[in-house]
């Protein structure tokens, strides 16, 4: 096991370096922030003076250098807007990404696995295709596409929910809901898949013959040794949610990093962008390291090594 974290952390850190070369790149050469910061009529002068004391005026290299040397003290420097520490402003975004994120897994969990294990043990009937085709249409519907009518639906015709922003929980149902529905599809699929290997297998049909109860041999027996591709899917789904939030946030006008992200891609504000994919990366190689942890523990077949 601590072979195994040991190898993870120096692949994590590999990781980290890798992309934070790459996302520097591309940000510094999106174009120049300087342009967007001082007004149309400044002078040559005084645009060349701004660039100096932002540091923007050293080659590519350089700056990277010092960008690095600064990032592993966990100092990115200050937001070119706003004028704040970037990690500061990343981190008071962050509960609100992790709220909206965390509530959806866990619904799409709540209600996508115990539909999963239905679908496989009423395989061939009505709700197995009713669930399965539901299932495939929340999957293939384009999140975005379901805020919006989600929005004009709830919010504009019948008002019964809030559009956009935050306050009590009433907030919350639009966003976590066209999430959940994302979610549901692919759980749903993998879940009854898995579910379907396992129910044929011959430990299952022998315990089935001894005469034991049908919920017990399907929930104690067969959902155990099913669970792995069923965690793995969890796992991918908490990337989406984490790293695919730009959507959702800006659709629904929630003050979470996926929207601070955006608005710093185009008023080019650099450090708030390093720190803020930095932070999601940190997140989603913690989210991995516990699925691939959570293997062992379900499957004792697994090894680590």
């Amino acid at each position: 096991m601590l072979r195994y974290l040991v190898r993870r952390v120096v692949l994590s850190v590999a990781v980290l370096l890798g992309l934070s070369m790459l996302v520097f790149a591309m940000v510094n050469l999106s174009g120049d922030p300087v342009r967007l910061l001082l007004p149309p009529d400044a002078s040559a002068a005084d645009v060349a003076r701004f660039r100096t004391a932002m540091g923007l005026d050293d080659p590519l290299p350089v700056r990277y250098v010092r960008f690095l040397a600064k990032a592993v003290r966990l100092d990115f420097g200050d937001s070119i807007q706003l004028r704040e520490p970037a990690l500061e402003l990343v981190l008071q975004r962050l509960p609100a990404t992790l709220t909206l994120a965390g509530l959806a897994v866990a619904a799409a969990i709540v209600i996508g696995v115990p539909l999963g294990v239905l679908t496989a043990v009423r395989r061939d009937t009505a709700w197995d295709t009713v669930i399965t085709a539901l299932a495939l249409v929340g999957q293939s519907t384009p999140v975005f596409w379901v805020g919006v009518m989600s929005i004009l639906l709830f919010a504009v015709q019948l008002r019964w929910l809030p559009s956009s922003g935050t306050g009590g929980p009433e907030h919350l149902v639009l966003p976590v809901g066209t999430l959940t529905l994302f979610l549901l599809g692919g759980l749903v699929r993998v879940t009854r898949t898995s579910m379907l290997e396992v129910l044929d297998l011959a430990y299952v049909r022998t315990a089935t013959a001894k005469g034991q109860l049908r919920r017990i041999v399907v929930w104690r027996h067969a959902f155990r040794n099913a669970l792995v591709p069923v965690v793995t899917q969890i796992g991918l789904q908490m990337r989406f949610v984490i790293g695919g939030s730009v959507i959702t946030e800006t659709i629904f006008a929630w003050p979470g990093l996926g929207r601070l992200l955006v608005n710093a891609v185009y008023a080019r504000d650099y450090p708030v962008v390093e720190a803020g994919v930095f932070v999601v990366a940190a997140i989603l190689i913690v989210v991995n390291t516990l699925v691939d942890l959570s293997y062992a523990r379900l499957n004792p077949k697994v090894s680590l090594a």
